[in-house]
Formats: structure tokens, C-alpha cells, sequence
């Protein structure tokens, strides 16, 4: 297990040092003088050059970039040209905020796809099965902008029972815990169904294993079937697909955030990359990759411990 977490610990020291990389490199040859972006349009030539000398960004990009590397390792992540602070200052604020939106919606997401999945598995091809099939597909299909825009007319225009935006401000006369319903409500509707079909997928096919079988012939209760032989083996393949969710609900809920005005991380994201606040882009973008790789690991692990068959390696 050392030799585990030691081998995983290495590969993801390496991919975000090779990520970093390429993020800095993007950012320096991409179309554009670097000061010219953090200056923005309408800054005059003396001023760019003035940020230029002040920066360095005449000196080699290799050693920028070393230097850079420092910088965020000490914990300083720049200075953001679109919010005028310290990345430090606007980045965790608003990760705390998508994080409240992602664990309320993953608490949800996890329960439901299991139950209805593996209801849906267990009795194939019935009636029960093709509704719950018909449902996973058809919120999965539905994009998040099309969901919110016509879950944002009933509730929040036509009924007029939650608000339509949610900026976490309660001098609208809405309680925070309102705001929030209609972006977690999207968020679950549009990642539910894709975890569903994943887990019906799985119970369907360690319901056709000998040993099921062969426990059903011995009489054995259907429920004791079900929750001592089947469940287990069927959340095997399901649970790395479930912990990929993760990645989602963190860094790729930029829609949601977008359409409810919600003051989330990728709504940063999305300002940033619009302003081509580079400070807060290249933060961002290290921070969704280490969410995707310790994610990787820490499916990896549960992978092994759910399926005794892989050894750590």
C-alpha cells in the first residue's frame, strides 16, 4: 500500500508539473503581448512596456516560469486584474461557495443513482426498468442551460415560489437556502441520469453471475440476494464513475453558475477568461486539474478495495 500511494504520489507531482507547463507556455504564446493582457485594450504603449520592465516578461520564459512555479508553491497565486486583489482573496471565497453547490447536489446524486439504478437492474427489460430508463436518458440529454432557463419559468416566474437568480445576497428577500434549490436541482437532473444508466448497466450483469444463481436456487430470500451478493459486486465498476462526478460538480458547473448568477468557481473561471485575467486562469485551471487527478487516486484506491481480485500497484 506504501509502494501504492507512494507510485500515485509521483504521478500526480509529475502531471502537474507538466500541466503547469503547458498552462504557463499557453498563456505566454498565445495571440497578444502578456502586459498588453493584464493592462487590457486600452492601456498606452509606454504603459506596456513600463509592466513589461516591472515584470520581467523580457527576461528568458524558462526562468519565468521556474520562478512562477516558486511563487505558487509559497502560496502566491498573483494579482487579479478583473477583481483588483490577490488571487488568494477571490479564488477560495468563491471554491467555497461551488463547493456548497457540489456536496449538497453529490449528497443527492450518490442515493438516487444507486437506488434507481439498482432497482432498474434488478428486475431488466420490465416496466419499472424502462421508466427509470426512459428518465436517466432523457435528463441526461436535456442541456443544463435548457433545464435551468424551464425549471427558472415554474418555479421562479410562474409559481413564484423560489427565486430566479442566486447570488447569495439576502437583501433580496430570499433566504440562502432558497437560492440554492434551482442550480442543485439542474446540477442533479442533468448528472443523475448518466450515473443511473451506469449503475443499472453493472446490476444487470452480476445479475446473471453463476453465484447469483446459484444463491437464488438455494432459496435464499430475494432481498438477502440482493443486499449480501449483488450490491457489492455491482457498485465495483459504478464507484469510479461516481467519484468522477466530483470533477463536475467542482470545476464544471460553468452553465449553472452562468445561468443563476451563482458566485461559483467556474463563474470565475468564465469572467476570467473573458477579461484574459491570466492570474486567475492559470489558478484555476491547476486547481481543476489536481481535483480530476486526486479524484483519479482516490477512485483507484476504492477500486482496489472494492474488488479484492487487484493488488495495489
Amino acid at each position: 500500500m506504501v509502494a501504492f500511494f507512494a507510485k500515485r504520489l509521483g504521478y500526480l507531482v509529475l502531471t502537474m508539473l507538466v500541466v503547469s507547463f503547458a498552462i504557463y507556455m499557453i498563456s505566454e504564446f498565445t495571440p497578444g503581448d502578456v502586459a498588453r493582457k493584464v493592462l487590457g485594450p486600452f492601456a498606452t504603449q509606454h504603459q506596456v512596456e513600463l509592466l513589461t520592465e516591472q515584470m520581467g516578461l523580457n527576461r528568458p520564459v524558462f526562468i519565468r516560469y521556474f520562478e512562477w512555479v516558486g511563487q505558487i508553491l509559497t502560496g502566491d497565486l498573483g494579482y487579479s486584474t478583473v477583481y483588483k486583489t490577490e488571487v488568494n482573496n477571490i479564488i477560495w471565497n468563491r471554491l467555497a461557495h461551488t463547493l456548497v453547490l457540489a456536496g449538497i447536489a453529490f449528497a443527492v446524486i450518490v442515493p438516487a443513482s444507486i437506488l434507481l439504478g439498482v432497482t432498474a437492474g434488478m428486475r431488466e427489460s420490465s416496466r419499472l426498468d424502462r421508466s427509470i430508463s426512459l428518465f436517466s436518458i432523457v435528463t441526461t440529454s436535456v442541456p443544463e442551460f435548457a433545464s435551468g432557463v424551464f425549471l427558472t419559468s415554474i418555479f421562479a416566474i410562474w409559481i413564484g415560489i423560489l427565486p430566479g437568480t442566486s447570488t447569495l445576497d439576502k437583501g433580496g428577500g430570499w433566504s440562502i437556502a432558497s437560492q440554492l434549490v434551482l442550480p442543485v436541482a439542474v446540477m442533479v437532473f442533468y448528472d443523475l441520469g448518466y450515473v443511473v444508466r451506469m449503475v443499472r448497466a453493472s446490476m444487470i450483469e452480476v445479475m446473471t453471475r453463476p453465484y447469483i444463481r446459484t444463491a437464488v436456487l438455494k432459496g435464499m430470500k430475494f432481498r438477502d440476494v440482493i443486499m449480501k451478493h449483488a450490491l457489492r459486486n455491482a457498485m465495483i465498476a459504478p464507484f469510479t464513475v461516481i467519484l468522477l462526478q466530483i470533477n463536475y460538480l467542482v470545476t464544471g458547473v460553468v452553465v449553472v453558475e452562468a445561468v443563476f448568477a451563482y458566485p461559483g468557481f467556474g463563474r470565475m473561471m468564465l469572467e476570467a477568461a473573458l477579461s484574459q485575467d491570466i492570474a486567475v486562469i492559470e489558478a484555476g485551471a491547476l486547481f481543476s486539474v489536481l481535483v480530476a487527478v486526486v479524484t483519479q487516486i482516490v477512485g483507484d484506491f476504492g477500486y482496489m478495495l472494492l474488488n479484492p481480485r487487484i493488488r495495489f500497484s
